[in-house]
């Protein structure tokens, strides 16, 4: 599709780079890129991409804006507090530049999904900051033969490195395997605000480069940032031939589905309560006692703040503690995001609860929609 005379006049700079050009601004303009998580990462990598005139962006994640977000996540601003991160991220991008499409998946991406989401795609980032959902991301890619640029960040340090089919090792040839909760999440570590500011950005970079065919990619290389040090290094990996999933003779031949990332069929029997559902069952003396609200965050998020009569198990607990669970009532799962809660809805139906629920949104979505003085901990 040819560029309009708005479009020549947007991407003027880039149409004055002769590495770049009209042929690259049009195959910028017809690429599609998905961006797996709206945070840290995603956050400078989609307004970098929607700013160069990507045709079609996706957003995924499943996520609220809170508060500790707007300390590094520059798609969001304070008015978007309690709303779905995709959709509050399209918003913001579609007013960066109207001349592109932005796609919404507000949802959780799992071993049953992940195929038919990546399938519509070019380019693949992901910014997720879940260990399993980044092998799922890098299975998926492999599977698909699409190309993948993956980054991470801890405290004040980052990564990234670029997968593309056929010319060099995937993740899980750098890393062929590792358990969630072994590397500190952002809200366990902290990070610096700035840092996956420069990590997204690289992401976005290697998109465009990746599209308009210029440069060469990070493919085979893994470069690494210290921030404190203002440090970039490189360290040069290959493709292992015992690999699970690029390898000879791959083990991995379907996204692998765990705890974390479960599949949609394991969740089917789950009740999704928003929270004026949820308020309205506790406000009704009948549904209330028919129900039992189970709060899975870590006890210290429990402590600062927790609903009225809530039972706190911490998810990673909740396997060898499910017995605690009344007989005859109905576990209402808790969270701050509704990330962990439908993780231990996961864990309660193959223990052989029948039909747990979780609050949609979490108690992030509590605040927003029931209880305004409800400070949520964490994030």
């Amino acid at each position: 599709m040819p560029l309009s005379a708005a479009e020549l006049s947007r991407y003027h700079r880039h149409l004055s780079l002769p590495e770049l050009g009209r042929d690259g601004q049009e195959r910028l303009k017809n690429a599609r890129v998905v961006v797996i998580g709206a945070g840290g990462l995603g956050s400078p990598a989609a307004l970098y991409l929607a700013a160069a005139g990507v045709g079609t962006l996706g957003l995924v994640d499943f996520d609220r804006v809170e508060l500790s977000n707007l300390q590094r996540q520059v798609l969001f601003d304070t008015a978007a507090i309690g709303r779905a991160k995709a959709e509050a991220a399209r918003e913001r991008l579609l007013a960066l530049n109207p001349e592109i499409s932005v796609v919404a998946h507000t949802l959780t991406l799992d071993a049953g999904n992940v195929l038919d989401v990546l399938r519509g795609y070019d380019v693949v980032l992901d910014g997720t900051d879940r260990l399993t959902t980044r092998y799922l991301v890098n299975d998926a890619c492999v599977l698909l033969g699409k190309p993948l640029v993956s980054a991470a960040i801890h405290r004040f340090e980052g990564h990234a490195m670029t997968y593309l089919p056929g010319r060099g090792p995937c993740y899980r040839c750098l890393f062929p395997e590792a358990e969630e909760g072994v590397v500190a999440s952002c809200a366990e570590a902290g990070v610096l605000g700035v840092l996956p500011g420069v990590l997204g950005t690289i992401q976005a970079t290697e998109a465009i480069k990746i599209i308009t065919g210029i440069g060469e990619p990070l493919v085979g290389r893994l470069a690494t940032y210290d921030a404190l040090e203002l440090r970039f290094a490189e360290f040069p990996f290959t493709r292992r031939a015992d690999c699970a999933v690029c390898g000879e003779h791959p083990t991995i031949t379907a996204p692998l589905r765990t705890v974390a990332s479960c599949d949609t069929a394991d969740l089917s029997s789950v009740h999704r309560l928003t929270p004026s559902a949820l308020r309205d069952r506790l406000a009704s003396d009948g549904s209330r006692a028919a129900l039992v609200l189970i709060d899975v965050r870590d006890p210290q998020e429990f402590d600062t703040c927790h609903l009225e009569g809530a039972r706190n198990i911490p998810v990673a607990e909740l396997a060898r503690r499910v017995g605690e669970l009344p007989d005859g009532c109905t576990p209402v799962f808790l969270c701050r995001s509704g990330r962990r809660s439908l993780t231990a809805c996961a864990l309660a139906i193959r223990a052989g609860i029948g039909a747990p629920a979780h609050l949609e949104g979490g108690l992030l979505a509590w605040a927003a929609e029931v209880d305004p003085t409800f400070e949520v901990a964490g994030g």
